[in-house]
């Protein structure tokens, strides 16, 4: 998969610059929901990564938060899955957490992911068949076991429906550990997840662009991905546990069945 791993660094570098370049211009932003919203620079980084990615393998599927499902014509099933701007909310206003995201599938199985953070200068990489890394070095994800030293992220629905249960959550686990964050990008929590930054993350309501390549990175990095119940992860499942792996048993306690 080198090749494949190379041309995927290239097409998320290149929409890291175009994000890099916008970054702190005025937006033309439109709704996709109450408060779900896109950028212009969405979807001009979208189409660059598609760019990249057809043009060096112009059989492969892609399916992108933007552009939608582009059905490829591999025998294998290849397809990519991109995310160009994850953490769209955040780049409107300024906040710089956000990040590309881009992985590989084949045959139902992710394996290859990147996520790329233009304003850090951080890129993270993993492979099905090796590990994880951060501007090539080895990533592994922390060692804490007890609840009370860990450090868990999370996101809040764009749903207002789902609001308050999600808040009791974010409550109660914020009372059970050292601290709750929420980062407004999926994929980068999962990225920190896998660099030891965070014990832990769980959302619900994550698309597979958001899920993707940052749970390959948690795996290969010796962490542990699941649905809330403990369960095989789903990209399309619409939830998301991800952890250092000793926390895990806490973490789907709480969000799963068990903590309800």
């Amino acid at each position: 998969m080198a090749g494949e791993l190379e041309v995927a660094l290239e097409a998320a570098t290149a929409a890291g610059q175009v994000l890099s370049e916008n970054f702190g211009r005025e937006q033309a932003v439109r709704f996709k929901g109450e408060v779900d919203l896109v950028t212009e620079v969405d979807e001009r980084a979208e189409r660059v990564i598609r760019e990249v990615l057809l043009g060096a393998f112009p059989a492969h599927g892609v399916l992108g938060e933007e552009g939608g499902w582009s059905r490829g014509e591999d025998e294998g099933g290849a397809r990519w899955i991109v995310d160009p701007l994850d953490g769209t909310t955040n780049y409107a206003h300024g906040l710089p957490l956000f990040c590309v995201s881009i992985a590989l599938e084949r045959a139902g199985e992710v394996v290859l992911g990147v996520v790329h953070d233009p304003t850090a200068e951080e890129t993270y990489a993993a492979e099905r068949g090796g590990g994880a890394h951060l501007n090539g070095r080895p990533l592994r994800v922390s060692d804490t076991g007890e609840p009370i030293r860990s450090l868990v992220g999370s996101g809040l629905p764009y749903d207002r429906e789902h609001l308050p249960a999600a808040l009791e959550l974010f409550g109660r686990l914020a009372a059970l550990t050292q601290g709750t964050r929420r980062l407004g990008s999926v994929a980068l929590a999962l990225c920190y997840v896998a660099a030891g930054r965070l014990d832990g993350y769980y959302e619900r309501g994550p698309k597979a662009w958001d899920v993707a390549a940052g749970a390959l990175l948690v795996e290969k990095a010796g962490g542990r991905v699941t649905d809330y119940r403990g369960g095989e992860l789903d990209l399309g499942g619409g939830e998301v546990a991800a952890s250092n792996g000793a926390l895990h048993p806490f973490l789907v306690g709480e969000t799963g069945a068990g903590g309800r």
